[in-house]
């Protein structure tokens, strides 16, 4: 939950979406672990003394947990923290760790007990992830008994399928549930393994996922992940819905961290910021040579080996790089030995830099996003926002977001390419560049970008609509 932590784009949208929804007249409480990397005096969140020592059974262990109590930053949005140190005092909010089912076992148990105790009786338990999805299992079992959850239904929602949750046989008794349901094909099995996210898929009233596009592509072998069979069975129950944008955090006119600030009425500021960035960078200036930015994860899924067999030929076009990530060691190594090559045109952070994230995104004509998928994407939306045109693959959330310029009939906001393949992408940047040098042109795709509206308010307003929907399922 940003501020408090991130690792990826769901740390966006439960620091933003809560609010949204609250501002729609909703009551709304988050929960989060309280993980070892969230100061609980930073943040002014509290430890609620008759919340301590709450005793819950993972298996045969007696665990215990305590209740920290805050407010997401800027909003009224009550925020309760499920205190574990041995499980979650780590240096990163998920782990490979042997234990890894049990620790959220303890949250979702954590959640439900917590519940209870506040006497507090949700219309709806939106869960992310295979990390919440026991909890629509958990309601229709193992705490079925209990009327304060009588009329409380369950949205999943799915961020990335690939992230599943599997576990072996044995995580059946660490959760506490029956192993009636564990069988070849039954709702708690998947290739042998007790998979947290099928079993919420299955549980769950309603099923979501980050863009309309990621929606149906999940339903298919090839974006699926193992599980578009166990999606078509629940495919009337699943929507896609695309994620917002921060604009009190992303808004190029209000942007802290940028050297200038600028609206579409004043898109001069942007060249300010560009010359600023490449002067960070130790870049030579020109008005004629586009700057592109990358912003990424270096995982398989972004794309970017489909760089690596044209490096020389990319290098021999007009254009300058900058880039900020990190991830596999082969991507980091790639970019770091390109900058070190070709230091006049390209410079490369290796790591996590959130001044240097807004810096890029303000100060780059172009962002790069190869993604092979990407159920949303938030960088190129950010992108749009700031008057920096994506180049992007045409799938997920891109293929919702971005409209290619001649696709759309010289009407489009940026440029894609379909097939996940080297020569896709050098003749889409070679398109983009062409493009660049009709100045006239270029403004009116900038001037679309920026006219786009990705705030959160249109998807509140459709997640308000599913939650009723939830809510009508279950009184079936």
């Amino acid at each position: 939950m940003f501020p408090l932590c991130k690792t990826g784009g769901l740390g966006d949208v439960v620091g933003s979406l809560p609010k949204a929804i609250s501002e729609l007249g909703n009551e709304v409480k988050l929960f989060l672990p309280l993980y070892g990397g969230i100061k609980t005096d930073k943040h002014n969140l509290i430890m609620l003394p008759e919340f301590e020592d709450i005793r819950l059974h993972i298996g045969e262990k007696s665990v215990f947990f305590n209740l920290w109590y805050g407010t997401l930053p800027d909003s009224e949005v009550e925020v309760y923290f499920i205190d574990c140190p041995v499980y979650f005092h780590r240096e990163m909010p998920y782990t490979d760790d042997p234990d890894e089912n049990e620790r959220f076992i303890l949250f979702q148990l954590g959640v439900i007990e917590t519940l209870q105790r506040l006497k507090w009786a949700p219309d709806v338990i939106h869960c992310n992830d295979w990390q919440t999805s026991l909890i629509p299992v958990y309601l229709k079992t193992n705490y079925k008994w209990d009327k304060l959850f009588e009329n409380t239904s369950t949205l999943l929602s799915i961020h990335n399928i690939g992230y599943q949750g599997r576990f072996s046989k044995n995580s059946i008794e660490n959760a506490g549930l029956s192993y009636s349901e564990f069988y070849h094909g039954g709702p708690y099995e998947l290739d042998g393994t007790f998979c947290f996210l099928k079993a919420g898929i299955l549980f769950s009233e309603i099923i979501t996922t980050v863009s309309p596009t990621y929606a149906k592509e999940i339903q298919t072998k090839e974006f699926g992940a193992g599980m578009e069979g166990v999606l078509s069975t629940r495919k009337d129950d699943l929507y896609g819905v695309l994620n917002g944008i921060d604009t009190n955090i992303w808004n190029p006119k209000t942007d802290n961290f940028i050297p200038y600030n600028y609206s579409k009425k004043s898109i001069k500021n942007k060249i300010k910021c560009k010359k600023e960035l490449l002067k960070e960078a130790d870049i030579e200036y020109n008005e004629d040579i586009p700057a592109i930015g990358i912003i990424s994860r270096f995982a398989g899924q972004k794309g970017f080996d489909l760089m690596l067999t044209i490096a020389k030929e990319l290098m021999d076009l007009p254009f300058q790089l900058i880039v900020l990530g990190s991830g596999e060691d082969k991507i980091e190594k790639f970019f770091e030995l390109l900058a070190k090559t070709y230091p006049e045109k390209v410079n490369a952070y290796i790591g996590y830099n959130n001044k240097l994230a807004h810096w890029i995104t303000a100060g780059c004509d172009m962002f790069l996003m190869p993604s092979k998928y990407e159920p949303c994407g938030l960088n190129q939306m950010y992108s749009l926002n700031y008057g920096t045109v994506p180049v992007v693959r045409k799938t997920g959330g891109l293929a919702d977001t971005v409209k290619d310029y001649h696709e759309f009939n010289n009407k489009g906001n940026g440029f894609t390419f379909e097939d996940s393949t080297s020569y896709a992408l050098y003749s889409t940047i070679e398109r983009a560049l062409t493009m660049f040098k009709d100045k006239k042109v270029w403004k009116e795709i900038i001037q679309r970008g920026m006219k786009e509206d990705f705030s959160w308010k249109h998807s509140a307003k459709e997640y308000v609509r599913l939650y009723g929907k939830a809510s009508r399922v279950k009184d079936l």
